[in-house]
């Protein structure tokens, strides 16, 4: 038991007091060392070796304080996850003892494996060599024993592995585009240009103890089988209600676990679905979002073991409900602190803002494929277009006013601007709102939120990472082309204009204010020629298109064969995740399900062959019907079974093509898995709870 009297520490005295962070080196670096790191963080200099001997004695000293007695260079590999090899500061001296020591060197760079880790194909198993460099603009941080170094990964000759080195090529990149936009307008004074980034997590919390005995959930993070409880979300009281005391016991050492990491955690609050949350944080610099999104996730799973709860971060873990997914809010601010997707109150006016829109207008229209593709997994080919997702149809909403405003320009007359009106509410002790100009649209896969773009497609266990350089390169490819018409212009009102009305004139197909859930939308969307790509194996074929290896390869984001490596790698983790799943299915229906409904069954047959020794008059037509059709429901589900076994024995299966293999688990197996699902879960609607063998929905969403 703690010290009643010990005081507890203040937000600001908690946040980023486990990071070594600008405070900290101002604090323990000589000046010129921190003032040459920190032209290497701000304007991308060479770090010298001398400057990184002194940032690691410095930090190593710091973190040592702390209690760690290792360090690892924390990497993100293609598997959307994070990786880490802990390595001690010990170093032997010549007397048999040790002394804690770190070199510049240790800092700057590490040797994992870069076999072991997915490659598609980049490596094979005997080319084993691999190296992380550090990179100095994500602070360190000290978690458990361990000082955590965030570092970019590639392999021996030089390929990129990970996620962090081209996320980091797409912001150098874009920053170029951008600031040669800014100074065609007039602006000398910005010097960078940093995509920012705020990603909202949603996720659920289950109970340990349940979740223990749910052979899915363990294996797969989400439900295989299971009857939807008789109360989901239609009576929309979860929603912002309020936070059961478990619940916000989990919440508030999970917010002070993140403040500690220097991560901005800002909001929290019930989701739609029973057992279903939200997190979200303040913006911050897209690479270090990306960083503190990995951190989130792992601090959750973490803190809610602690909690005795578990933290399903899948797609889509309970059928008929909301599936999680994780809102990508990107936006452009220059080193001035000035964010250049703010229309003003003049937005047809703000020749800035038009570009800055007119550019991301025309990149999601021309690439909608490669947005599609940056979400693209097996669980989230389960959430997109069901329960409040987006559809997988890529459309932008503006909104009234902005759209107002866009066809104005395209049909040269002047916009009847929409003035500002007050929302009355009716009481007198309440004040009157400012009513915005526009209402928010939440069935938009990417829309327009006032001063940013919010990507909500993304699904809720996938890495920010790859979104964002989507995002990043696709801005950057539509300023560079507007740069390169407008930087000899003559009249930069009209041609700015005359180029926004060209963008609206061949793309406006691709804005859309309706609803994105109608079926309307899907025929309406089909007219206009947009792309309804609606599972993984539908979406990544297009990765390799003429247009979009050229985007990467000019913009020097990725080679080719990098994004081979990426197709190959998506592809093939789609096929293992269903491979993974159907095997599950299999295990659960021969294992424990089918001896449960047995056992049911002849419970059942007992109970009539009693009531007859007593009595042939005694009425049995209960547990006669049960038998009948349970026992039906069993043999179909044994043939569905057997059935599953030999589309999994297909040799599609292990073709040496991942689109061969992948399609197969789409065309064959996920169909043979919904079949026997069916019969599942009829038979667990017959079969008494007793003796069903796994905890069912209402007990996995509603026992917190």
């Amino acid at each position: 038991m703690g010290n009643c009297s010990e005081k507890r520490r203040s937000v600001p005295e908690l946040f980023g007091s486990s990071v070594f962070n600008d405070d900290v080196m101002q604090e323990r670096l000589p000046k010129d060392v921190y003032q040459s790191l920190r032209k290497t963080i701000d304007q991308g200099k060479d770090l010298d070796l001398n400057v990184a001997n002194a940032v690691a004695s410095a930090m190593k000293d710091w973190a040592v304080e702390k209690g760690t007695t290792h360090y690892t260079h924390w990497f993100q590999p293609l598997n959307g996850i994070t990786a880490e090899k802990h390595d001690s500061f010990i170093s032997p001296t010549s007397d048999g003892r040790v002394i804690m020591q770190f070199s510049g060197k240790e800092l700057i760079k590490g040797e994992p494996d870069a076999s072991s880790f997915p490659s598609g194909g980049l490596r094979a198993t005997f080319e084993a060599r691999g190296y992380t460099a550090w990179d100095p603009t994500s602070y360190a941080f000290v978690k458990g024993d361990s000082l955590y170094i965030p570092t970019a990964y590639c392999s021996y000759s030089g390929e990129v592995l990970d996620k962090k080195t081209p996320l980091l090529r797409s912001m150098e990149d874009l920053n170029v585009q951008a600031l040669r936009i800014l100074r065609i307008l007039g602006d000398d004074r910005t010097n960078r240009v940093i995509p920012t980034v705020g990603a909202e997590q949603e996720y659920f919390l289950i109970d340990r103890k349940l979740y223990e005995q749910r052979k899915d959930l363990i294996f797969c993070g989400r439900t295989l089988f299971g009857v939807k409880a008789p109360k989901g979300q239609e009576l929309e009281d979860h929603y912002f209600g309020a936070i059961k005391p478990r619940v916000s016991a989990f919440m508030k050492e999970l917010d002070e676990e993140l403040w500690k990491l220097g991560i901005l955690a800002k909001t929290k609050h019930n989701e739609a679905a029973p057992a279903q949350h939200e997190l979200a944080p303040i913006f911050a610099t897209t690479n270090i979002a990306t960083d503190h999104n990995q951190l989130t996730m792992e601090t959750m799973k973490n803190v809610a073991a602690r909690h005795g709860l578990v933290c399903l971060l899948h797609e889509k873990p309970f059928y008929g409900v909301n599936g999680s997914g994780k809102h990508n809010n990107w936006s452009l601010s220059t080193d001035g602190g000035k964010n250049l997707l703010d229309p003003g109150k003049s937005p047809n006016e703000n020749m800035q803002f038009l570009l800055f829109l007119a550019a991301m207008v025309q990149g999601v229209d021309e690439y909608q494929d490669l947005l599609r593709i940056s979400v693209a997994s097996a669980g989230n080919d389960h959430r997109l277009g069901a329960h409040e997702a987006p559809p997988a149809i890529i459309s932008i909403f503006l909104g009234d006013e902005l759209t107002g405003i866009l066809e104005a320009i395209e049909n040269d007359r002047a916009y009847d601007s929409m003035e500002c009106q007050k929302l009355e509410t009716g009481v007198h002790v309440l004040p009157d709102l400012n009513k915005d100009t526009t209402d928010r649209n939440r069935t938009s896969p990417f829309a327009f939120t006032g001063n940013k773009f919010e990507f909500r497609s993304l699904g809720s266990a996938i890495s920010i990472a790859c979104p964002n350089i989507m995002l990043n390169t696709i801005m950057a490819e539509e300023l560079r082309r507007f740069a390169d018409q407008l930087e000899q212009t003559a009249d930069l009102k009209t041609d700015v204009l005359q180029l926004v009305k060209k963008v609206m004139q061949k793309h406006k197909r691709i804005i859309f204010n309706g609803d994105g859930y109608s079926e309307e939308w899907v025929q309406e969307a089909k007219r206009r020629g947009l792309l309804n790509l609606r599972t993984t194996v539908d979406a990544l074929p297009r990765y390799l298109d003429q247009k979009n290896v050229e985007l990467f390869a000019n913009h020097k984001i990725y080679t080719e064969a990098e994004m081979e490596a990426r197709y190959e790698t998506i592809l093939e983790e789609y096929a293992k995740t269903l491979n993974i799943e159907a095997l599950t299915m299999i295990e659960m229906v021969r294992q424990d399900i089918l001896p449960s409904v047995s056992a049911y069954i002849a419970k059942l047959s007992n109970a009539i062959l009693s009531k007859r020794s007593v009595s042939q008059d005694i009425p049995c037509a209960t547990e006669l019907s049960l038998v009948k059709k349970l026992s039906f429901l069993a043999d179909s589900a044994y043939e569905k079974l057997e059935a599953l076994e030999a589309v999994l024995a297909d040799p599609k299966t292990v073709s040496v093509n991942v689109l061969t293999v992948s399609t197969y688990y789409r065309d064959a197996v996920i169909p043979a898995m919904d079949a026997l699902r069916a019969d599942v879960d009829q038979m667990e609607w017959h079969t008494a709870s007793s003796y069903w063998p796994y905890p069912g929905y209402e007990d996995l969403m509603f026992q917190i």
